[in-house]
């Protein structure tokens, strides 16, 4: 069994487990890069994940029952009160050895049920163009193009879509 925990300072060194693997992991799925992040100090990601407390952010970590000590998905997401307040999911990740088997689904449910307390209207995430598995996935929740693209900040070859999932309790 899958179980969520919310990313806070006493999670804050198997928050920075899970990140590197998922850098590592998956280096064209996000703007940031396992070789910056790994220079982080413990206090650095201790200061980050209090930033995620819940009020304006929330991350959270999943863990399969049998290991309490190694995130098997993790997830981000903070509001943007702009002409449509919505939240903007980052961070998405789930352990290879765990896709297909719902982590993702739980991740990205649990931010929409924390979303939907704060009157925020919709989730919004950028994902980039080479990443088809993750666009699928998204499809596949509910999640639409936009048809907002930018650059990805990593390699200008690479482009990055929005795609937003409308929270209106209909997927």
């Amino acid at each position: 069994m899958i179980l969520l925990q919310p990313i806070t300072p006493d999670t804050a060194l198997t928050f920075k487990d899970a990140r590197l693997r998922a850098l590592r992991d998956s280096p064209l799925a996000f703007s940031s890069t396992y070789a910056k992040e790994s220079q982080l100090s413990d206090e650095e990601w201790m200061q980050r994940s209090a930033r995620w407390n819940g009020d304006q952010a929330v991350g959270y970590l999943a863990f399969d029952d049998s290991d309490h000590e190694r995130a098997c998905g993790l997830v981000a997401c903070y509001a943007e009160q702009a002409s449509v307040p919505h939240g903007h999911v980052i961070s998405m990740w789930v352990d290879p050895a765990f896709r297909r088997a719902g982590v993702g689904k739980m991740l990205i449910d649990a931010l929409g049920q924390w979303a939907g307390t704060r009157g925020l209207r919709e989730l919004r995430l950028m994902v980039t163009s080479v990443n088809r598995g993750a666009i699928e996935f998204y499809e596949r929740l509910g999640f639409g193009m936009s048809g907002a693209i930018r650059p990805y900040p990593n390699d200008p070859a690479i482009v990055e879509y929005e795609m937003l999932l409308p929270l209106n309790g209909q997927r």
